[in-house]
C-alpha cells in the first residue's frame, strides 16, 4: 500500500469501491484456480482404455461456468478499483489547485513553474498507476499466492517445498531492489523537471530567440538537458529490466525443477515403486503433474507483477514525497477577520521588505500615512523599491505584522480575500490571458455586463483601439496577449483593475508603453471618475504624477521624501533631478523633430 497524511482519506472514502474490487478479484482468484484441477482430471480420464462422457460433460460444463465468473469479477474489479484511483488522483489535483492558490509568491519564487506542473502531471499520473494497476497487482498476487500454495501443498507438500525456497529469493530481491528504485526514479523525476522548465522557457521566449538568432544556440543547450534525461532514464531501466531478468531466470529454474523431480516421481509412481521422501510416500500421477503445474504457472504472474508491484511502489512513493512537500508547504494564512467596508486609508510604519533567497533588503524604514481618497504616485530610480512598496498592500508575500495597515487595520491580521477585494491592482507586466479582449477586461468582476465593460475601456483610452478591430470586444488577445502592442495590454489591465471599483487602485508603471497624449486622457480620467477612491500610480516619469496631491520618492528602498509636487521641488534631491532630466530630454527630442 501506499501511506501518506494527504492520501489515507481518500482510502476513507472510496473504500466501497476498493471492497467491490478486492471480492471481484478473490473470486477470480479461487475460481480460476479450478482450471488447473480440471486439466489434471482430463489427463487422468484420458489414461484408460475408455472414456468416462459423463466425468468429461462435468467438466466442461465447470470450465463454462468458471469462464463466466472470470468475466463478471473482472469487469467487477476493473471498473471498481480503476474508478477509486482516478477519482483519488482527481481528489489530490483539486487539493493541489487550492492549496496552490494560498501559497504566498515567495514560494513560487523559489521553485519553477516547470517543477510545479510536474507535480501536477507526472507525479500525479505516477501515484494513480499504483492506486490503479499497483492495487490489482498487490492483492491479486497476495491473494492468488496464498491459494496457489494452499493448493500445492495439499496436493504434494514435498514438491511444494522444493518449489518455495527459491521465491524466498524473489522477495528478498525485490526488497533490496525499491530502495535503489525510488533514488533512480526521484533522480529521474529532477532531471524531467528541469526539462519542462527549459521547454516552457523557451516557447514563452521565442520571440525573443529568434530576434537575436539564438536558435542554434539553445538546441545544443537543449540537447545537452535531453542528454542527462536519457541517461538517467537509461539507467532506471537498465535497473528494472535486470530485476525483471533474475526474476525470470528464477521462475525458469523451478520451472525446470518442476518437470524434473515432478517428472521423477510420477515414473515412479507408474512403475509402481513411489518415492519415499520424510516419511512421506510420493504419490504424483501425471493428471496430479500437470495440475501441480498449471498452479504453477498460475504463480508465475504473480511473481513477475512482485517485480512491477516494486517498480511502480518505488516510483509512487517518490512522487508522493513531492506531492506532499508541496501540500505541506506554509502557506498564507487568512484569519476569521475581514477588512469590511474600506475608505482607502493606507499606512506603512518602519515597514522594511526582503525578498526570499536574498541578503539585501529591498525596502528599508517605510514610514508614510496616504489618506482615503488621495491620489499619491510613486518615483524613483530603477530597483528603489517602488513595486515592492506598492504591492505589499495586495500581501503577495508574508509581511511582518504591524507595519501595513488598510483603514488603521494590520493587513497581516486580516483575510487575504478581503484585503485583495480592497484593493485592485494594474501590474507592471499586464498579464493577459488567451481570452477575448471583454474575457479579459471583465475578469476582476463576474457580474460585470457589456456596457460596464465598455466604460472601463473607455476610462483606459481602449475604445479606439477596439473598434479597429474586427471583432471589436470578441478579439482573441492570444497567449499572454501576443496579438496586441505593449499600450494596448497596458490599457486592457488598467481597464481590468478599474472595472473592479475597489476603494484602493494602483497601476504600476501602467502607462509606461503609452504616448504622451493618452497618458493624459487617463490621468484626466483617473481625476474625474476615481474622485474620493485612493490612487497609486507607480510612474517612471515625473509628469505623469506632477499633478497628483501627493509623491513618494524612493531613493535607495527608503523614503527620500513624502510631500505635494511643489514641495519636493524643494526638499528632494532626487525629484529635482528627475525633473530636470526629463525638462532636457523633452527639450532634445523637441529639436530633433524641429531639425526634422
Amino acid at each position: 500500500m501506499l501511506l501518506g497524511r494527504h492520501i489515507n482519506k481518500f482510502y476513507l472514502k472510496y473504500l466501497w469501491l476498493y471492497l467491490i474490487g478486492v471480492a471481484g478479484l478473490i473470486a477470480v482468484d479461487w475460481f480460476q484456480l479450478l482450471i488447473p484441477e480440471y486439466l489434471g482430471k482430463i489427463v487422468d480420464l484420458f489414461q484408460g482404455t475408455q472414456i468416462d462422457t459423463a466425468a468429461l460433460s462435468e467438466i466442461v460444463l465447470g470450465v463454462v461456468f468458471v469462464a463466466f465468473v472470470l468475466f463478471l469479477g473482472r469487469i467487477a474489479w476493473r471498473l471498481s478499483i480503476f474508478a477509486a484511483s482516478q477519482r483519488t488522483e482527481a481528489g489530490l489535483r483539486r487539493k493541489m489547485f487550492a492549496k496552490s492558490e494560498r501559497l504566498p509568491l515567495s514560494y513560487y519564487a523559489k521553485n519553477k513553474v516547470g517543477t510545479v506542473m510536474a507535480w501536477f502531471t507526472t507525479d500525479l499520473e505516477t501515484i494513480e498507476e499504483f492506486l490503479g494497476w499497483g492495487t490489482i497487482m498487490l492483492f491479486d498476487a497476495g491473494f492468488l499466492t496464498l491459494l496457489v500454495i494452499v493448493k500445492m501443498i495439499r496436493l504434494d507438500w514435498v514438491l511444494s517445498l522444493v518449489v518455495f525456497v527459491p521465491l524466498v529469493l524473489i522477495a528478498v530481491w525485490g526488497g533490496l531492489v525499491e530502495k535503489f528504485q525510488a533514488k533512480k526514479w526521484n533522480a529521474r523525476q529532477e532531471e524531467f523537471d528541469k526539462l519542462y522548465d527549459y521547454s516552457r522557457e523557451s516557447f514563452t521566449g521565442i520571440r525573443v530567440i529568434k530576434a537575436f538568432v539564438c536558435e542554434t544556440r539553445r538546441l545544443h543547450e537543449c540537447a545537452g538537458i535531453i542528454r542527462k534525461n536519457k541517461n538517467i532514464n537509461l539507467s532506471y531501466a537498465r535497473m528494472t529490466v535486470i530485476f525483471d531478468c533474475i526474476i525470470s531466470l528464477i521462475i525458469a529454474l523451478i520451472n525446470a525443477i518442476i518437470l524434473g523431480v515432478g517428472g521423477y516421481f510420477v515414473y515412479c509412481f507408474v512403475m509402481g515403486d513411489p518415492v519415499v521422501l520424510f516419511s512421506h510416500t510420493v504419490e504424483m500421477s501425471a493428471g496430479n503433474l500437470i495440475t501441480f503445474l498449471g498452479y504453477f504457472e498460475t504463480m508465475i504472474w504473480p511473481m513477475m507483477a512482485l517485480g512491477q508491484i516494486v517498480s511502480m511502489r518505488s516510483r509512487a512513493k517518490a512522487s508522493l514525497k513531492r506531492v506532499s512537500r508541496f501540500l505541506d508547504a506554509e502557506e498564507t494564512t487568512s484569519p476569521l477577520e475581514k477588512a469590511g467596508t474600506v475608505a482607502g486609508a493606507v499606512t506603512f510604519k518602519n515597514f522594511s521588505f526582503t525578498y526570499p533567497d536574498c541578503d539585501k533588503p529591498a525596502l528599508k524604514n517605510i514610514t508614510l500615512e496616504i489618506e482615503a481618497g488621495e491620489t499619491v504616485g510613486v518615483v524613483g530610480k530603477v530597483g528603489s523599491g517602488k513595486s515592492t512598496l506598492v504591492n505589499s498592500l495586495l500581501k503577495l508575500y508574508p509581511l511582518e505584522r504591524g507595519t501595513v495597515f488598510l483603514d488603521g487595520k494590520d493587513i497581516t491580521l486580516l483575510n487575504t480575500d478581503s484585503v485583495r477585494s480592497a484593493v485592485a491592482c494594474a501590474p507592471q507586466d499586464g498579464f493577459l490571458f488567451s481570452d477575448t479582449l471583454s474575457g479579459n477586461i471583465g475578469f476582476s468582476r463576474d457580474d460585470c455586463s457589456g456596457e460596464e465593460i465598455e466604460q472601463a475601456a473607455d476610462f483606459a483610452c481602449l475604445s479606439g483601439d477596439i473598434s479597429g478591430f474586427k471583432d471589436g470586444f470578441k478579439t482573441v488577445c492570444g497567449e499572454r496577449g501576443v496579438t496586441l502592442s505593449g499600450g494596448q495590454k497596458q490599457r486592457v489591465a488598467i481597464a481590468r483593475a478599474y472595472l473592479a471599483d475597489a476603494p484602493v487602485l494602483i497601476l504600476d508603471d501602467s502607462v509606461s508603453a503609452v504616448d504622451i497624449k493618452t497618458e493624459k486622457t487617463i490621468l484626466a480620467n483617473i481625476a474625474e471618475k476615481r474622485r474620493n477612491k485612493t490612487t497609486i500610480v507607480v510612474a517612471s516619469r515625473v509628469s505623469t504624477v506632477s499633478h497628483f496631491d501627493k509623491i513618494v520618492v524612493l531613493s535607495g528602498g527608503e523614503v527620500e521624501a513624502f510631500a505635494s509636487p511643489e514641495e519636493l521641488m524643494k526638499i528632494s534631491p532626487t525629484y529635482r533631478k528627475m525633473v530636470r532630466l526629463q525638462a532636457l530630454e523633452e527639450e532634445v527630442e523637441g529639436g530633433c523633430h524641429d531639425a526634422d
